[in-house]
């Protein structure tokens, strides 16, 4: 007999909340850092930085036998994490904190859309209306002809895209081998495709520079445990909503710290996309026990 974990939600709601501060101190970390290091250099740092955290998955690496089919799989998800990566640290040093944080939204809708196509999943009518209700809140944010839409912004539309990739390779990966696999092969892979980019523009980093990509590392693995947590203490269901108090704290960061002014616009366009996310969550586990969309915080750095 087989014995199921008790379902905790008021757990997983808190380490949720965790994890949603986890990755705005990511944000504002990677936002304080500017322009002084080139976008490919901080993100290239902050991966091999982070490769310290791997120390405990070797002996789960040493043990795979993955298939030569498995390695293309890996290198093309660190191939296209990467660049996503890449356009993240562009955009965040140019573009206000809760436009990041809203376009973020996206990646889970492109998830849905790439399932459908490439992984012969059904997209029932319910499911499609949210897509476009999505993108309908992507051109709130955006409101193309009555407001300049920046480099930045372009470079996170391309990035929700990316990590969108990443993520539906990384759910067919999921189903073969282990978790810590799947998470260790993305960082070794995302580091080996961002250092030529990286090494193209090399600015020498101070120290101060190498301490905030070091806290980037750190923050951002503390985010995917804490995610972990909360994922084990309760279902998608539970914890999904919970994510859109990243924009909050988002706008709150970006109004307090970074004297960003307050975009309804932007907050409206969040609450659009994010309540498709939570729509199309909520299916999914309504229709397939077991099977629901990626994690829209898991799009961080």
């Amino acid at each position: 007999m087989v014995t199921r974990t008790p379902h905790r939600p008021v757990v997983g709601i808190f380490w949720m909340l965790v994890t949603g501060l986890c990755f705005i101190a990511v944000t504002a970390l990677v936002k304080h850092l500017g322009t002084r290091v080139p976008p490919a250099e901080s993100a290239f740092l902050r991966y091999l930085m982070g490769l310290v955290f791997l120390l405990p998955a070797i002996g789960a690496l040493r043990a795979a036998q993955l298939t030569p089919r498995q390695w293309r799989l890996f290198g093309l998800r660190g191939v296209m994490h990467g660049i996503g990566v890449i356009l993240w640290f562009y955009a965040m040093a140019r573009i206000p904190i809760a436009d990041v944080t809203a376009m973020n939204y996206m990646a889970p809708i492109y998830v849905t859309i790439g399932a459908a196509l490439f992984l012969g999943e059904r997209l029932a009518f319910r499911r499609i209306a949210a897509i476009l209700a999505a993108l309908a809140g992507a051109m709130l944010i955006l409101r193309p002809g009555f407001r300049e839409i920046s480099t930045g912004h372009l470079a996170m539309l391309a990035t929700a895209i990316a990590f969108g990739g990443s993520y539906l390779t990384a759910k067919v990966m999921a189903d073969e081998v282990k978790p810590a696999v799947v998470v260790a092969m993305l960082s070794i892979f995302v580091t080996i495709t961002l250092a030529p980019f990286a090494l193209a523009n090399w600015v020498t980093p101070t120290l101060a520079d190498l301490g905030v990509l070091f806290l980037v590392a750190c923050f951002a693995t503390a985010g995917h445990y804490t995610m972990t947590l909360a994922f084990a203490a309760a279902p998608l269901t539970v914890t999904q909503p919970v994510t859109f108090a990243q924009l909050i704290w988002a706008v709150l960061l970006g109004y307090l710290v970074f004297d960003e002014a307050i975009d309804i616009w932007v907050v409206l366009g969040g609450l659009v996309i994010m309540g498709s996310v939570v729509f199309i969550t909520l299916r999914e586990a309504a229709l397939k026990r077991g099977e629901t969309t990626p994690p829209v915080h898991a799009t961080k750095g």
